[in-house]
């Protein structure tokens, strides 16, 4: 029989494992949203204690948004949290990275919060503070339906499965980015190759041409170009000879 120290280097060793194989799953995921879902769903079959899982984010300390959900509990109950204009993430995650509410009915800090969430059946909620930028904050907020639910070993385990969360959303931020701005160069690299086509011009002259047309109707230069790229035409038919070359 295993002692109790063999036994958890044992758990700690197959949590590793388990947080690797993780970690390279959500590098596989092809956008932010399904890297998102994957933390969310990942963190149930995780977390001891989760039965529902979401992530969410506030934007200038003031406004919540939900990224992903297990399922669509979690939206009534981040709901209940904008509409009170109080709980987990609204409020203490600015100041501390976990945040437990063992006894939803009997929770005093967020007592409106707490009632509407007592009435979605709710009985405890783990929050993992994921990132801080700016006054802008993420958190991986966890549900279950009994009440002191989550144990030290799952605050444990959060606090890990926390940590590889951030650095999945990181990288696939990162990703989206730089296939965003790969996207933006195309788009206006075929839309300069129509102009100097057309009208035997320099790829600066172009080029040029395409800034004019965004500064002249107020249209940002990618729309402009995924205009011409579509239509064939600049915005408004800008003549050629209006702009100096």
């Amino acid at each position: 029989m295993l002692s109790a120290d063999s036994l958890a280097s044992q758990r700690l060793a197959d949590l590793a494992l388990q947080l690797g194989d993780l970690a390279r799953y959500l590098q596989e995921q092809d956008s932010i949203d399904d890297t998102l879902q994957c933390i969310v769903d990942a963190a149930v079959r995780t977390v001891p204690g989760a039965e529902y899982a979401g992530l969410s984010v506030v934007e200038k300390r003031a406004n919540m948004r939900t990224l992903a959900v297990s399922a669509d509990l979690v939206t009534q109950v981040d709901k209940a949290q904008i509409e009170c204009h109080q709980g987990p993430c609204m409020d203490v995650l600015h100041k501390k990275h976990t945040v437990l509410l063992p006894k939803m009915a009997e929770e005093q800090r967020w007592p409106d919060f707490a009632a509407r969430a007592a009435e979605l059946g709710i009985g405890s909620i783990l929050a993992f503070q994921l990132y801080v930028t700016g006054d802008d904050l993420s958190a991986l907020n966890l549900y279950s339906h009994r009440t002191e639910a989550f144990t030290d070993d799952s605050e444990q385990v959060g606090l890990l499965f926390a940590t590889h969360a951030a650095v999945a959303m990181a990288d696939a931020q990162q990703r989206a980015h730089l296939s965003r701005a790969m996207s933006t160069r195309d788009l206006i690299g075929q839309a300069k190759g129509i102009l100097m086509e057309r009208h035997k011009l320099s790829s600066d002259q172009a080029f040029a041409l395409l800034v004019r047309a965004s500064q002249h109707t107020n249209i940002k230069l990618i729309d402009v170009a995924e205009y011409l790229t579509h239509s064939g035409e600049l915005v408004e038919h800008l003549p050629i000879h209006s702009h100096p070359l």
